[in-house]
């Protein structure tokens, strides 16, 4: 699969339900993939059929993590999740958060990493509301991008979740 615009991502999806397929959804950064986003994405693509990213553009990873993010562009990060076999597609998406496009996609799973709650995930409430379920996999201790960028910046870090 590829980048797609939300509106072929709706036609596939509407697709997929027809078959009676499940979709997962999951978003975020992504931009230096590490084992903690591998892990979450391998175990994600295992509870449904098709895996699609909500990947930030450019414009709000700069907002979400300061204005020397990303490092990587929004159109490497693409090319970098979709050598996985277990992403199925990406869409780029340049709202702050991934809650229109949620709203647009009507996922049948919607899924985060153990450092969230469901009350803090954005558009749980529109994925429960139509019956739709969000999972909360297990957070991959020793692995933050920030913490590798730091890191490599030569920054001291003394939180618990460094590489080190």
């Amino acid at each position: 699969m590829n980048i797609l615009k939300t509106t072929q991502a709706q036609s596939i999806i509407l697709n997929l339900k027809k078959n009676d397929k499940f979709v997962v959804f999951t978003n975020g950064c992504f931009d230096i993939i590490h084992e903690g986003h591998l892990s979450l994405l391998k175990a994600a693509k295992e509870l449904g059929d098709f895996l699609i990213i909500g990947l930030n553009s450019d414009s709000s990873v700069k907002v979400l993590k300061g204005p020397t993010r990303p490092i990587n562009n929004e159109n490497t990060r693409a090319k970098n999740l979709l050598k996985y076999d277990y992403v199925d597609a990406i869409i780029i998406f340049s709202e702050i958060t991934p809650k229109k496009l949620i709203d647009e996609l009507h996922p049948d799973i919607l899924v985060k990493g153990g450092d969230y709650s469901k009350d803090d995930i954005v558009g749980a409430e529109t994925v429960m509301s139509y019956g739709g379920e969000v999972i909360i996999l297990p957070f991959v201790e020793g692995y933050s991008t920030t913490n590798i960028i730091e890191r490599d910046r030569g920054k001291d870090l003394t939180r618990e979740d460094s590489l080190d």
